[in-house]
């Protein structure tokens, strides 16, 4: 029921990307203003922000096969690093067109009527990207999350183009046209570090949130209080899929069947406290010290006999 939604969403993201690139770039031509550019420039980095979305969540709905057998979740990484790449590219290109203007200002031309182009698409887009925000938390999608703060950096660079063209239109001083142009420049990067940064840590296989750490340990420690012992407990995610694996540790007399059921047992425990995720056991007995020294990633080489 979930994957639906997502692309429901993405194409929502494609539609509002489609109108509000048009407005914004109607209210550049209006204006002439290299704010106004930089606001419409976003635009089109939203769109194909948008398209490389789409492409990501229908990818990540597919199930698991024979060469992906972990399944496709981790394809929503490609949507937010590509976005992360063209917020920074949208930055070099305001960059370049505001950078001579900065030195040669010019006039701007009917200020207010181009605003109120560039204001419509910024509705459109801060609507939007607070349902998309909640829906993208709310189903852990780095794809919507990515999508949505893009929306909002928009907003953002909106709401700077604003100020800067009343101000030139209070003061005509044409030079803050320019200079609002760079710093939505500069905060669009910022949005795009972040959302690589965010790429590169799915990609390296970061533990899950402490909160959903802890909702592994107040399972665990269920456990504990029947003397079941728990070591080398890892986490990680994987787009929206979690996977958690560890260690049981119990008595060596327990029968295979007992074990088992007591495995099973847990990982239901856990499934049900965070869904979407593959939990993965492996059954020791307490009596044997090899037990306590396989706790690293690489399981060590037996100490040759004597």
């Amino acid at each position: 029921m979930k994957q639906p939604s997502l692309r429901i969403y993405m194409y929502l993201s494609i539609a509002a990307a489609i109108v509000t690139m048009g407005v914004k770039f109607i209210g550049y031509f209006l204006t002439g203003s290299v704010g106004l550019f930089s606001d419409a420039a976003e635009s089109v980095v939203n769109l194909v922000a948008a398209l490389v979305g789409l492409w990501a969540v229908t990818l990540a709905a597919r199930p698991a096969d024979e060469d992906h057998t972990y399944g496709h979740t981790k394809s929503e990484y490609f949507s937010s690093g590509v976005e992360g790449a063209l917020i920074l590219v949208a930055a070099l290109i305001i960059a370049v067109e505001a950078i001579p203007r900065l030195l040669h200002p010019e006039p701007i031309d009917q200020a207010f009527l181009g605003l109120s182009f560039s204001v419509f698409g910024a509705i459109i887009n801060g609507v939007l990207a607070w349902f998309m925000l909640r829906a993208g938390k709310k189903q852990r999608s780095i794809t919507l999350e990515a999508d949505a703060h893009h929306l909002f950096a928009d907003v953002i660079t909106t709401v700077g183009v604003l100020i800067g063209i009343l101000l030139v239109a209070i003061t005509n001083w044409y030079i803050l046209d320019p200079i609002v142009a760079l710093l939505v420049a500069i905060n669009i990067i910022w949005t795009g570090v972040k959302l690589l940064r965010q790429t590169g840590l799915g990609l390296l296989d970061t533990a899950l949130p402490q909160e959903d750490r802890e909702a592994v340990n107040t399972v665990l420690d269920t456990y504990r209080k029947q003397g079941i012992d728990f070591h080398a407990l890892r986490t990680r995610m994987a787009g929206r899929r979690r996977f958690v694996s560890f260690h049981v540790i119990v008595p060596g007399s327990w029968t295979v069947l007992k074990g088992h059921t007591i495995c099973e047992g847990i990982e239901m425990a856990i499934h049900e406290a965070l869904p979407e995720s593959t939990v993965f056991t492996h059954l020791e007995p307490k009596e044997d010290p090899v037990t306590f020294q396989d706790i690293e990633l690489d399981r060590a080489a037996p100490s040759p006999t004597k």
